[in-house]
């Protein structure tokens, strides 16, 4: 499949809205209840948050021919060489395509000097954490993490460079 990772624009940003929601409820079905995934949906993926993302983190697009299909973000690199990744989306039928690990390297590309990344995963989000354990990441802490009044049990994990 042939795709291509650049940086975001804003004109991306209602797509990425779109992935973000296709993504979350093919992931979460059955672990997170929809009405709790819509609510956090309209919260973290609305127009002021997106382009507060755009203009405070460091985002990526995957896209194939004109459509974009997934997307990376990453806060700005710390002093001490940590970043956080935020989230890695994609179309369910994009996954598997290596769409994914191509927007992880870009982000450790654009990170010159990183030297840890952390990305908080559900437990239960079997793919996303399948993804990041083939890709090096180790299960730093648990935790419970609350959002919209529903408990979710979170997997902290790292991947030292």
């Amino acid at each position: 499949m042939q795709y291509t990772i650049r940086k975001m624009n804003l004109e991306d940003i209602p797509q990425v809205q779109n992935i973000a929601k296709v993504s979350w409820n093919a992931t979460y079905e059955g672990i997170i209840p929809l009405d709790i995934q819509e609510s956090f949906l309209k919260s973290a993926y609305n127009d002021e948050m997106m382009k507060r993302r755009y203009e405070q983190s460091i985002m990526f697009v995957a896209q194939v021919e004109e459509k974009v299909v997934g997307f990376a973000n990453f806060s700005p690199l710390k002093e001490n060489g940590e970043a956080e990744l935020g989230a890695i989306y994609l179309y369910p039928q994009y996954q598997g395509h290596g769409i994914g690990t191509a927007l992880l390297n870009e982000g450790i590309h654009f990170l010159k000097g990183v030297k840890e990344i952390y990305i908080n995963v559900e437990k239960d989000n079997q793919i996303g954490t399948r993804f990041y354990e083939a890709k090096g990441f180790k299960t730093v802490s648990h935790f419970d993490d609350y959002f919209e009044g529903y408990s979710l049990k979170t997997v902290r994990m790292v991947l030292q460079l």
